[in-house]
């Protein structure tokens, strides 16, 4: 048999797994795998329970949704596996589940409250805008969620409710002569002055009469366990640091700083010290005329700590290093796609302006999200001009009734976010091999 001929090389393999791939393709069914809450039938949907954020963890054991009541939630997995468990029962969990992980409440904590500015005469709503999980310790979960000026650094945590059982005495019981016991250590007798010694100092007082057998309902108090409850405690509030709305937050590599950014401004943070931050990334013109583009998202590299990136609304993506420079005005690298001259228009411009930026788990990749593609960078080694293109398919939302109500109304101007929930080179090899990807 001649190993050219083998069943991978031959053309009809080719064209047989390429049409198995689209029919995989055509067969995906997009529907709600699990669905949190119930309302009856004609209830209106309050403005405050409208989820405004949401979060998975790094392990997808947890997530967290905020609303625009200034309310988080939190759910876990119930399918996690349980490393206390027997051989037998870890041996069973390490074959391929196929269903899909199920979600339970878990608890909720009130996390803002709405505020007024005197100074500036700005009410502050208390709209969730962003949440980000942090490092876990000590079976404790902790995390960053944000309104448009105040950030807070929350900590959930089991606690055991003790109860203390009251000591009980009976005092209907006699003693000896019939007359009732009295536990008083009152004295008629006047205060000793200092340094005095009172003649009965070595004897019981003579109000407090035991009975022979001493009392027997007289018991010492017990501390008994009760229920577990999960308890949410703010840590630290980091504020009064953003002239303008706070639109992104994340978390660095180190465990121990976030970076905070609004409009025009990025702050970089420790999350032991809520009393000042730094000021790394200052695009405010001299005269707010000249403003031409405002920061739309700002994020972390996953493994270095010294990289960030953050998009504007004209479409570019900065690399900066922090290394550099205490101020990081001049970036490292720009990702920007140059476009034709008088081919700028007015919705050009709502389309181009980038609404967020992620990078991959193993941050060679760099995936940012706009009006109408997805678009994928390569190692951090090319130009925005030669990305990868995902389209968002809008054409296909006419098969969904709940996708197609975007279209014609108000959110179609929301900001939309990118998350990447499988290996990124999975999305990078299937869009440089000109794969059509469908997002809904």
């Amino acid at each position: 048999m001649n190993p050219r001929d083998s069943d991978d090389d031959r053309p009809g393999a080719a064209a047989g797994s390429s049409s198995a791939a689209t029919e995989q393709q055509q067969s995906l069914e997009w529907r709600f795998a699990q669905v949190f809450g119930e309302r009856a039938a004609g209830e209106d949907v309050q403005e405050v329970d409208i989820i405004s954020a949401i979060e998975f963890d790094k392990s997808g054991d947890h997530l967290a949704t905020g609303d625009r009541g200034g309310r988080v939630v939190l759910f876990e997995r119930t399918d996690v596996r349980d490393e206390h468990a027997n051989r037998r029962e870890l041996e069973r969990q390490d074959v391929p589940i196929t269903r899909h992980p199920e979600f339970r409440y878990k608890t909720e904590f009130q996390s803002h409250e709405p505020e007024f500015d005197y100074l500036k005469s700005l009410e502050i709503e208390e709209k969730i805008n962003k949440i980000k999980w942090c490092q876990t310790a000590n079976n404790a979960l902790f995390l960053l969620s944000t309104n448009d000026k105040t950030i807070k650094y929350w900590k959930v945590q089991e606690k055991k409710v003790k109860q203390v059982s009251v000591m009980a005495l009976d005092t209907s019981r006699t003693v000896g002569d019939g007359t009732t016991s009295r536990a008083s250590t009152s004295t008629s007798e006047p205060p000793l002055p200092n340094g005095g010694c009172s003649k009965k100092s070595d004897s019981l007082n003579s109000d407090l009469l035991f009975p022979p057998g001493g009392y027997p309902s007289l018991r010492l108090p017990v501390v008994t366990s009760q229920d577990v409850n999960l308890v949410a405690r703010c840590r630290r509030v980091y504020a009064h640091a953003h002239d303008y709305h706070i639109n992104s937050i994340s978390n660095n590599s180190d465990g121990e700083t976030f970076i905070s950014a609004d409009d025009l401004r990025i702050n970089l943070w420790n999350l032991e010290i809520n009393s000042q931050s730094f000021n790394i990334v200052d695009v405010k013109p001299t005269n707010m005329e000249d403003l031409t583009e405002v920061i739309t998202c700002a994020e972390f590299h996953p493994t270095h700590c010294n990289t960030l990136a953050y998009s504007s609304s004209k479409g570019s993506i900065r690399l900066i290093d922090l290394r550099q420079s205490a101020l990081c005005d001049n970036h490292s690298k720009i990702f920007e796609e140059h476009e034709a001259p008088g081919a700028r228009s007015f919705f050009t411009e709502i389309i181009a302006s980038i609404s967020d930026v992620k990078f991959s788990r193993d941050g060679r990749y760099l995936l940012s999200r706009d009006y109408m593609t997805l678009k994928v960078c390569y190692c951090l080694h090319t130009p925005l001009s030669q990305c990868s293109y995902v389209a968002v398919s809008y054409s296909q939302f006419g098969s969904n009734p709940c996708a197609s109500s975007v279209l014609t109304h108000s959110n179609v101007l929301s900001l939309f976010q990118v998350k990447s929930t499988f290996p990124f080179n999975t999305i990078a090899r299937s869009a440089e091999l000109g794969n059509t990807s469908n997002v809904h």
